[in-house]
């Protein structure tokens, strides 16, 4: 039989898988973890564990003395934070798989102030490199201090006292927490859009009351708003559940605000949250009451749609079986930025991520409308904040209107002209 010359070119190409495939099975044989010693290369398991890059994160949450609050639906959940941490560690090794990235999640909570810290240490001369947390302000510092040296750094998920930011900032801390010029900015920036410039305001007389207040003093002189009068709240915790309560502070909340002079909005500084729900619709006069309480700023909205939202709220309460917080989507935001940078550069070393979060290559996609990224100056994270009631946003802050040379993000909170903090410079 004579062979075509397709024929020929068949027999050709069969000899040639028939080849391929031989070697193929042989390759699949050496990779094998059921093949013999005898036939896989001495470093094959080592070769196999230096492709994956591990990068550990640990949430550190103090135990913090809080007075109850005042409602029962506003007790705190048991693991918010963590919650937020989780979830971020479950999307960052979605990607990571696919680098040879694996992120883990440990965590420590409570003791006392030393003892957090002694483990914090601990866990960085181990080798992990990053800590996202929520304690006070003195704790953080004292913690950013004990790590000084070690190649560590901490996000700081829980705490937006301003100073943490100025005058008391540290080049290992980073903030994805909101602070308190950001969040009394945006709502400032509302009120002036609606042109509802006179206010009055009460505050509590815990010492974060009067953070927040100052700060409120702050954002309304910037945005020119005018503060026609202010008085201070005092309250007794542990009496406000005495039968006859509620028929007692109908008659206080009237008399105490009878003094104020005409305005168009009260505005609330009780963080300690001890005090300002009893305000709305108990005032003397018809007034909307802004703040902590009645029309407030946020970081993050249970109840927010935009921008993708929606899948991303439901995953949380699929893992969490409840909605997301303002200290979960901090903390989320803190994991899913170790996560981004590592993406990006490859690498699972502290001080390359935290170098390529702070440049300007750094962007964070986080269910804001825009990218997110850390301020240069103070490593604060820059992001929209909601202005909105307990069950829906009302607006979304930088307000239309509102300019800046660099990004509108930077009309809320402290600007760069203005910053104390020297730590970055």
């Amino acid at each position: 039989m004579v062979m075509t010359q397709r024929g020929k070119t068949v027999a050709r190409s069969v000899r040639l898988r028939r080849q391929l495939l031989a070697i193929l099975g042989v390759f699949a044989a050496l990779c094998s973890p059921f093949a013999p010693d005898a036939m896989r290369p001495a470093n094959a398991g080592q070769q196999a564990a230096d492709a994956i890059t591990t990068i550990a994160i640990v949430y550190v949450k103090e135990d913090r003395e809080r007075l109850p609050p005042l409602s029962l639906l506003d007790f705190r959940p048991p693991n918010e934070g963590y919650d937020g941490a989780k979830l971020a560690i479950e999307d960052n090794n979605t990607t990571g798989r696919f680098l040879k990235q694996s992120f883990t999640l440990g965590a420590i909570i409570g003791g006392t102030r030393d003892e957090l810290i002694a483990n914090v240490v601990a866990e960085a001369k181990a080798g992990v490199g990053f800590f996202v947390v929520d304690a006070t302000a003195e704790t953080l510092l004292a913690m950013a201090d004990a790590l000084k040296g070690l190649p560590a750094v901490i996000f700081n998920a829980g705490a937006s006292d301003q100073r943490l930011r100025e005058e008391d900032c540290r080049a290992n801390v980073k903030h994805t927490s909101a602070s308190n010029a950001m969040l009394t900015d945006a709502l400032a920036q509302y009120l002036a859009w609606k042109q509802w410039r006179n206010v009055v305001m009460v505050s509590g007389p815990q010492p974060e009351d009067k953070l927040y207040a100052a700060s409120l003093r702050h954002s309304i002189k910037r945005y020119g708003l005018k503060l026609l009068a202010e008085k201070e709240f005092t309250y007794e915790p542990g009496s406000r559940r005495a039968d006859g309560g509620y028929e007692q502070v109908q008659q206080q909340i009237p008399t105490f605000t009878d003094a104020f002079p005409e305005h168009d909005v009260l505005l609330v500084a009780d963080v300690a949250n001890q005090f300002g729900a009893y305000f709305p619709y108990r005032t003397r006069t018809a007034r909307p009451v802004a703040g902590t309480h009645g029309l407030y700023p946020t970081s993050w909205h249970p109840a927010s749609e935009l921008w993708g939202a929606t899948q991303f709220q439901n995953r949380f309460q699929r893992l969490a079986g409840r909605n997301m917080n303002e200290l979960d989507y901090a903390a989320w935001m803190a994991v899913r930025s170790i996560g981004e940078a590592a993406t990006r550069t490859s690498s699972g070393e502290p001080k390359v991520l935290i170098d390529y979060m702070l440049s300007p290559k750094f962007e964070l996609a986080a269910f804001k409308g825009q990218k997110l990224t850390y301020r240069p100056w103070n490593a604060q994270i820059r992001e929209p904040i909601f202005v909105a009631t307990p069950k829906i946003h009302v607006s979304v802050s930088p307000q239309i209107g509102f300019l800046h040379q660099v990004t509108v993000l930077d009309t809320l909170g402290i600007d760069r002209p203005e910053t104390k903090c020297a730590a970055f410079n």
